[in-house]
């Protein structure tokens, strides 16, 4: 399925891609700001299902085998 993308479906992942790093960013740097011990929880799995699902885009757009 993934060899078959067109231009225009690369081209939204790409974005995708670009506000997930940018809300990756943003809940990492906020999570060493928040004093509230159950909003740094809430940042840091924030965080964490940032960063998987940015792999999986990633996936998308690198392996072209399937």
């Amino acid at each position: 399925m993934t060899k078959y993308l067109g231009l225009h479906e690369t081209l939204e992942i790409n974005e995708i891609l670009t506000f997930k790093n940018l809300c990756l960013t943003k809940s990492t740097m906020m999570t060493g700001l928040a004093q509230d011990p159950e909003l740094k929880q809430i940042l840091s799995t924030d965080a964490d299902n940032s960063a998987r699902f940015i792999k999986t885009l990633q996936e998308f757009l690198i392996d072209r085998s399937h």
